[in-house]
């Protein structure tokens, strides 16, 4: 049967991720690990110190990488063998409730309460009466400050305000009030900060209320059901942007160092994702004070070696991704044998995988780019070459003459240190990280291999 060309390109689909669908079965045929070629295990590393080392005590792991580089599959991935382990796993997408421009530990523990309690609503826990008491509170305030009339109050319970908070036969669900508050908080930057104003003072008693309400009794029930434990995992943190607070102080050391203490109190079993800067901030020291541990960090997916030769494990690997998003239901070696079904030469798909330099949302990118620009199969070489030096000619306009220069110390270097460095280099995509049995090293962008500029 023909390849179909609307399917292969849905199937390429650079916004698209992996186990985020109701069939995860089908996504499996695309999954390809990996890990020998970045480095290491390291979401089996975190399986391990949740299930094998701590498994009945709550742990707090980091998690980083550049935004693309397949964290959010791989923690998808994660959730997956937790569960298979036995372990509840509540997952989310921080974006649905966090601005990410504006955002405050308050927004973070709200956020994980609401999705926990959404997810366990079904175990019937007793009456979370100071998480309720603290929560009317702020309710009271917005509607007063803010007169919401979607959130009018309706007395199915006395004394109690409504805001969408549903009474149940316990007496009363907080998930869908708060579902309701922290979306209008997203939207209105003056309603977030009434809702801070209200809940920092009791911050601690939030905290407390969570773990003793909430979590506590929804661990003991899930164990009364055969589950090992609750696992929480806050997915796209890492996105939180890179702008300061009123204060001064930048806003991923704020979230994550200065209040990091309070988002590791939670007592379940915890995967925090967080910016790639902090692993160049002067206060990465005091990041891992708070949280206990290093940040695992998920490389790009090595097309070199440091000495600059090409890296075939990692080519050939990333050929399988694009030719499984093709042949899912073909074996590795019998899916090379179609290449030419979708590229008119097996060079222009390694040309492809090298360009990508690992990043697997911009391999798909280009791949995605091409399949639109040609409209037909097989692609060809001069296609991939043309959307290739747009996307250089358009990186090229971005760097400054003295970034040149960073650019060539990197190539000679295969370092990158500081802040600065990070802002420059590795926040704008120019560098990528890597990660081989001495430890991690960085290299340009192989886009920008081809620039004039970087010969000088």
């Amino acid at each position: 049967m023909p390849l179909n060309l609307r399917t292969f390109l849905q199937a390429t689909n650079p916004g698209r991720t992996l186990f985020l669908r109701d069939n995860p079965e089908e996504d499996n045929n695309y999954y390809i690990d990996f890990s020998s070629v970045r480095g290491g295990q390291i979401i089996e590393n975190l399986r391990d110190n949740i299930t094998l080392l701590s498994p009945d005590v709550a742990t707090c792991e980091l998690f980083t990488g550049h935004i693309g580089c397949g964290k959010s599959t791989e923690l998808l991935r994660l959730k997956a063998e937790l569960e298979r382990e036995g372990f509840h796993v509540v997952y989310f997408d921080s974006g649905e409730y966090l601005e990410y421009h504006d955002v405050d530990i308050a927004d973070i523990l709200l956020a994980i309460a609401h999705r926990v309690i959404e997810s366990i609503e079904r175990l019937e826990l007793e009456e979370a009466r100071g998480l309720e008491r603290l929560f009317e509170g702020a309710v009271k305030v917005l509607q007063k400050e803010f007169e919401l009339e979607e959130v009018e109050l309706k007395p199915q319970i006395p004394n109690v305000p409504d805001v969408g908070i549903k009474a149940n036969k316990k007496g009363f669900s907080l998930s869908f009030g708060m579902g309701k508050i922290t979306a209008k908080a997203k939207e209105s930057s003056e309603l977030r900060k009434k809702l801070r104003e209200y809940i920092e003072p009791r911050i601690s008693n939030t905290i407390e209320a969570i773990n003793n309400e909430i979590i506590e009794p929804s661990i003991e029930k899930l164990q009364q059901q055969g589950k090992k434990g609750l696992v929480v995992i806050i997915d796209n943190l890492d996105r939180i942007e890179d702008n300061k607070k009123p204060w001064g102080r930048p806003q991923p050391e704020y979230v994550f160092v200065d209040r990091g203490q309070q988002l590791r109190q939670l007592k379940c079993h915890l995967v925090y994702t967080i910016p790639l800067s902090l692993r160049f901030s002067n206060d990465y020291g005091y990041l891992t004070q708070r949280f206990l541990t290093d940040p695992n960090v998920l490389p790009m997916v090595s097309i070199k070696l440091r000495d600059g030769s090409n890296y075939r494990e990692g080519i050939e690997l990333l050929q399988q991704m694009v030719l499984a998003r093709a042949f899912p239901e073909l074996e590795s070696n019998k899916r090379l044998e179609k290449i030419t079904e979708l590229f008119d030469n097996p060079k222009t798909l390694e040309l492809l995988c090298f360009v990508s330099g690992g990043h697997i949302r911009n391999l798909l990118r280009f791949l995605f780019d091409c399949i639109r620009q040609e409209r037909n199969l097989p692609l060809s070489s001069e296609t991939l070459k043309q959307v290739i030096q747009k996307k250089r000619d358009q990186m090229v306009l971005a760097i400054e003459p003295y970034e040149w220069e960073l650019l060539r110390q990197v190539v000679e270097s295969k370092k990158v240190t500081g802040d600065d460095g990070y802002k420059i280099l590795i926040r704008s995509m120019f560098v990528y990280e890597y990660r081989d049995a001495e430890g991690s090293w960085f290299d340009i962008n192989p886009i920008l291999e081809g620039a004039e500029e970087l010969k000088l």
